[in-house]
């Protein structure tokens, strides 16, 4: 098989990132942990993997991160993967394949790099089909020789040369596990998300809050059936409705302050 990169990104990672690892040295041996100034047990856990470890300014979000992570790594192609998601034995088997089947028959118009479904666990126990949640395809797999740049903003996608194609088999992605961390990751993304909306001069106010959580809460839960999913689908449905307004209430909230220093 021709050679892969797997490019894991951490800051304080101690609870995913030993199985992280784990799932990571089924599909290749050549693993670089980029690590954001963790604090716990994360860069002690790594030591015991012998795997590489570079250290990246801490930042709020991990695109910058990324950039750097891809220009890293010696082989033509490089997955992306971060610590709280996992390979599937199946999607190592398809990206075998998909390696081997390139390596051969190299051509202009080849695929550059391809988008993979995740399955979203919500708090590690159940699986979340509906809501908008499912097939949340993600590009990880990436043939570096065409990768041009990562924007350094939030929930940015990298720009590569050349088309893309689609995986069937999926990452799993174990995300909130908790309703305390998934409140200050909110804080933290949104406020960023506030700022973009904000030197964009995107208009805010009391209508405004109303419109987006009612508009995402209808979204989530009954066009894309979150309900279906049960509590949890409930649950992520009305949280992703006051993320949506979070936003716009830290928008207002710098467009007040902008005017009283007018």
């Amino acid at each position: 098989m021709e050679k892969i990169t797997v490019i894991i990104y951490t800051h304080n990672e101690e609870k995913n990132i030993n199985d992280c690892l784990e799932s990571a040295k089924l599909l290749t041996d050549k693993i670089i942990l980029i690590d954001m100034e963790s604090s716990d047990k994360t860069l002690e856990i790594v030591k015991g993997h012998k795997v590489p470890v570079l250290n990246f300014p801490r930042s709020n979000y991990v695109e910058p991160a990324r950039e750097f992570g891809l220009k890293q790594a010696k082989t033509d192609w490089v997955f992306i993967l971060d610590a709280d998601e996992r390979i599937t034995k199946e999607l190592i088997i398809e990206i075998k394949n998909i390696i081997n089947v390139r390596a051969i028959h190299e051509s202009p118009l080849q695929i550059t790099h391809y988008k993979i479904p995740r399955q979203n666990i919500f708090a590690g126990v159940k699986w979340l089909k509906h809501g908008g949640w499912w097939p949340d395809h993600q590009i990880r797999l990436i043939n570096k020789k065409y990768f041009i740049n990562w924007p350094k903003r939030i929930h940015s996608t990298p720009v590569i040369k050349g088309s893309f194609g689609y995986l069937k088999n999926p990452l799993i992605h174990y995300f909130h596990s908790d309703l305390s961390g998934m409140v200050k990751k909110t804080t933290i993304f949104e406020d960023i998300e506030s700022d973009l909306l904000f030197h964009a001069k995107r208009r805010s106010g009391t209508g405004i809050f109303f419109r987006k959580f009612f508009a995402e809460l209808y979204r989530r839960l009954l066009k894309n059936l979150g309900f279906l999913d049960g509590p949890f689908g409930i649950i992520e449905s009305i949280y992703q409705a006051f993320s949506k307004t979070i936003t716009y209430l830290f928008l207002y909230e710098k467009q007040v302050k902008k005017g009283r220093s007018l």
